[in-house]
């Protein structure tokens, strides 16, 4: 009877034991199992919270031909931060930077480089894209291409008829853009022709220009790339088309900076303002740079 009882005792004995151990086994899985919740989770956890702790404003002042990535840029941070307001105005690069550095706005567009005096006034040139300026005509013009001489001479007034340029007898209308325009600048100093052209109308925006050529049989103009349509005729210039690719390539010569200039470094910057610059140097970003026909600066 002992003999049995003693067995009947280790029985139960080693029972409990395994049942502690099983019971212990479960709890360490469970506890593993919570340990090994993705870290992916839990960044996007985080990512969340920091998307809608983020609040403030952001306001942009400078380059009409920047509108169109501006907007674009200001309405997609916006459904990704809903907590922060992004605001921009069109009021010519110049005028945008005298903004930053006036302390009235956050960032200040511009279509071209900054001048050493913007920068030693304190403005710093942050390119988050290149554009392309495009030369052109009104779609009933016949001329397909000019050399670089050619469009400085016209740009100049030593070619006044497009017959002199390869083209039918008729009065060349010089269309630009007014003083203080980055499109203007920068078309200006890579022709080398700056403070010396004869414009027959200088207009505010880079939408007036492209309306002008188009109901102007003989104008001529330039424009930022991205905004090229049927209305008008981009010209080739040197015989290379305004292309992406040609941009990049540097075959095409007429291209430009598009900066969004700050009073100081961005990591100086408010914290909206600082995450806006991060957005777009994302993928995100870029591929918003790219939907407003730009070329990434990356």
């Amino acid at each position: 009877m002992k003999k049995n009882l003693n067995k009947l005792t280790k029985v139960l004995t080693a029972a409990f034991l395994a049942a502690g151990l099983l019971a212990g086994c479960s709890t360490s899985q469970t506890e593993a199992s919570k340990e090994a919740v993705p870290e992916s989770r839990t960044a996007q956890s985080q990512i969340a919270e920091n998307t809608a702790a983020l609040e403030g404003t952001i306001t942009m002042a400078g380059s009409t031909s920047m509108e169109k990535l501006a907007n674009a840029a200001a309405e997609s941070f916006m459904a990704k931060y809903p907590k922060v307001t992004v605001t921009a105005e069109f009021t010519g690069s110049s005028a945008g930077i005298e903004a930053v550095l006036a302390g009235t706005v956050d960032i200040g567009n511009s279509s071209r480089n900054l001048k050493d005096s913007e920068k030693e006034a304190g403005a710093v040139e942050n390119i988050v894209a290149i554009d392309g300026i495009a030369v052109v005509v009104d779609p009933a013009n016949g001329i397909g291409n000019l050399t670089k001489e050619q469009l400085i001479d016209i740009y100049t007034g030593k070619i006044r008829n497009w017959s002199e340029a390869g083209g039918k007898d008729g009065v060349i209308i010089v269309v630009g853009r007014e003083a203080g325009s980055g499109t203007r600048g920068a078309f200006e100093e890579l022709l080398g022709v700056e403070d010396a052209c004869a414009y027959a109308n200088e207009l505010d925006s880079t939408g007036a220009v492209m309306a002008k050529v188009a109901s102007t049989p003989g104008a001529i103009g330039y424009v930022s790339l991205d905004v090229i349509d049927d209305s008008v005729t981009a010209l080739s210039l040197e015989g290379v088309e305004p292309t992406e690719e040609n941009i990049k390539a540097r075959a095409y010569f007429l291209s430009r900076p598009f900066v969004m200039a700050t009073s100081g470094e961005i990591s100086a910057q408010s914290e909206a303002v600082q995450a806006f610059f991060n957005w777009l140097k994302s993928e995100e970003g870029q591929e918003v740079v790219k939907a407003a026909g730009l070329i990434t600066a990356e």
